[in-house]
């Protein structure tokens, strides 16, 4: 079985789309209709040089889509997946390439969902590590004994788990598993404590947008980051996009679970191409992997 893989926030790279914008009058039209829906042109800043500028959250998240989306229409028609899934912003754009949201409100969500992001991040400062090398049980534990806001936020691959909290929580468990035996814990270049209880103020104010945009059941189970379980029902589909800002994004589980239920390959769309790849052989070299 086949499955479609999404990368979220940093899989971005200047130029992204260029190619396919000029190469593809349909890719074109995509690209320019995201620009007006959005109301200022992203492409610009997509293809340009200023990386800088394409690492802001705003810019980031509906860069990502918008290039998911471009690249899995130029896939070929009988080209087919039996499940998908998505790495946290990634799940919007599995849903809207498996039919539960239309283009124009996929975008228009994920646009929301940044600039909600950005308000909690100034309310409440934040950021996140990378914790390398050390058991998620070990990881989890020293969070739980940290007075400070302080979670794992990203379960990327045995020995791989990224943590989110505030400032001084992040400082003092990086401390901490660097102590208990972590080869290492790498603050991460990011502008907050995403998947944590610091985003509760962007899942207030998402969750009355979600549950109004229109969703359908999608044509292939789309396997959803907070439970890592596959969803078709738009109530549970919404709930657990919801859930997704301050819950964490289990894609160790995911991945697991997808391969439990017969996944044998995986293409990569959108992004760089490289980063879901990269974590899915760390948890099972077996599984054959390619980017579209």
């Amino acid at each position: 079985m086949k499955a479609f893989l999404f990368p979220g926030q940093g899989a971005q790279f200047a130029g992204m789309g260029q190619d396919l914008y000029e190469t593809n009058e349909h890719i074109k039209d995509i690209f320019e209709q995201a620009n007006n829906i959005l109301g200022f042109n992203i492409s610009e800043v997509m293809f340009g040089s200023d990386a800088e500028a394409l690492k802001r959250t705003d810019i980031t998240q509906p860069a990502i889509f918008i290039h998911s989306y471009a690249k899995y229409t130029t896939l070929a028609s009988d080209l087919f997946s039996d499940m998908s899934a998505g790495h946290s912003l990634g799940e919007f754009s599995a849903l809207t390439c498996a039919g539960g949201l239309s283009f124009e409100d996929g975008l228009k969500l994920v646009a929301h969902r940044a600039a909600a992001m950005e308000e909690a991040c100034k309310a409440n400062p934040g950021t996140m590590a990378a914790i390398i090398g050390l058991g998620d049980d070990v990881i989890e534990d020293i969070c739980n004994d940290i007075s400070e806001t302080v979670v794992p936020a990203n379960y990327n691959s045995p020995g791989q788990l990224v943590i989110s909290g505030s400032l001084k929580g992040i400082e003092l468990a990086c401390a901490q598993c660097l102590s208990a035996g972590a080869v290492k814990a790498i603050v991460l270049p990011v502008g907050g404590a995403f998947h944590s209880p610091l985003m509760e103020h962007a899942k207030i104010k998402l969750e009355s947008i979600i549950m109004a945009t229109k969703f359908s059941s999608p044509k292939i189970p789309i396997y959803q980051n907070s439970d890592a379980l596959p969803s078709i029902e738009v109530d549970i589909i919404r709930q657990k996009l919801v859930d997704q800002l301050t819950a964490p994004v289990r894609w160790t589980q995911t991945m697991r679970n997808m391969i439990a239920d017969g996944m044998t390959s995986a293409i990569e769309i959108g992004g760089s191409g490289s980063v879901l790849r990269g974590l899915l052989r760390k948890i099972d070299r077996t599984i054959e992997s390619t980017t579209a």
